[in-house]
């Protein structure tokens, strides 16, 4: 007899069918469905709790603030939620969502303090305060208080002062702005009078600290220059009420007299200059216009 006939039937395979499908077709399909689940999965994962910043945003760079999933740039594992991770490119995929820059907010400048201390040169003082703090790696805070110099004419007491002082203390005319003339206004009996009057003069020397000064307050120093001219207003209350004069002037020296000068805010910005002439009026570019303080 034959091998064949002899030997007995093997059992059919089982196949494993996926519910709902019992053909082959149907086999495939459900492969490609659970794949598909699978890639959600891992999606979901990347963008649910493990990756998300939601309720993570920290501050600054911290190391604890981390999560795992997917970056905003691309790519899947860990990931972070603080105010460094822009700059070191690791954020997680909906940092910018959940954890937004923003920006340092201040409020207006306060009017300028008068000066510290009556009849000698001394800084006067403006601030402005944070309204809100920065977040996120928001832009940070700009300054939040500004110093320029100032010389006050009168005591606490309305007395007149501060004209003894031989040299001629200048500051930028922008001060003139901010002068606070009341106390002296009632001095003036007209408006002819309290105009005052320009000076012009020659730089002949200053001291290297000039150029070097970078303080905010005090960058007018840096275009102080040997051989320019100068122009310096005499307004009150700089202006002495008897003389009608500012302090260092030069008005009775001779034309070739050397004359010395100190820029108020850093005594150590000084020189000489010598007079040329005396106008009703101002006429000098802005960097090299000043006023008597």
């Amino acid at each position: 007899p034959a091998r064949s006939a002899s030997l007995p039937a093997e059992p059919a395979p089982e196949r494993v069918a996926v519910a709902g499908s019992p053909s082959r077709g149907g086999t495939v399909m459900g492969c490609a469905a659970l794949s598909g689940a699978l890639w959600l999965g891992l999606l979901w994962a990347g963008s649910g709790v493990g990756g998300s910043c939601l309720g993570k945003c920290c501050e600054g760079r911290d190391a604890a603030c981390v999560g795992e999933g997917w970056r905003e740039g691309g790519g899947y594992g860990t990931c972070y939620c603080d105010g460094g991770c822009r700059r070191a490119g690791d954020c997680c995929h909906d940092h910018g969502q959940a954890c937004p820059a923003l920006p340092c907010v201040v409020g207006e400048w306060s009017h300028w303090s008068g000066c510290a201390e009556q009849c000698q040169p001394d800084l006067r003082i403006r601030r402005r305060y944070v309204q809100q703090e920065p977040k996120n790696g928001g832009e940070p805070c700009p300054a939040l208080e500004e110093k320029a110099g100032c010389l006050e004419y009168l005591t606490y007491q309305g007395e007149d002062c501060g004209h003894e002082h031989v040299p001629a203390f200048i500051t930028t005319s922008e001060y003139s702005k901010e002068r606070k003339r009341r106390a002296a206004s009632s001095l003036w009996p007209s408006d002819k009078e309290a105009a005052g009057y320009c000076v012009e003069f020659k730089t002949e020397s200053l001291s290297h600290h000039c150029a070097l000064e970078n303080r905010p307050y005090a960058r007018w120093m840096q275009y102080l220059r040997e051989g320019h001219t100068v122009c310096v207003a005499c307004q009150p209350p700089a202006m002495n009420t008897d003389t009608h004069r500012c302090s260092g002037d030069g008005h009775n020296a001779d034309r070739g007299k050397i004359l010395h000068w100190e820029a108020v805010g850093n005594s150590q910005c000084q020189g000489t200059w010598k007079k040329i002439r005396q106008l009703e009026h101002c006429s000098c570019p802005l960097v090299h216009s000043f006023i008597f303080t």
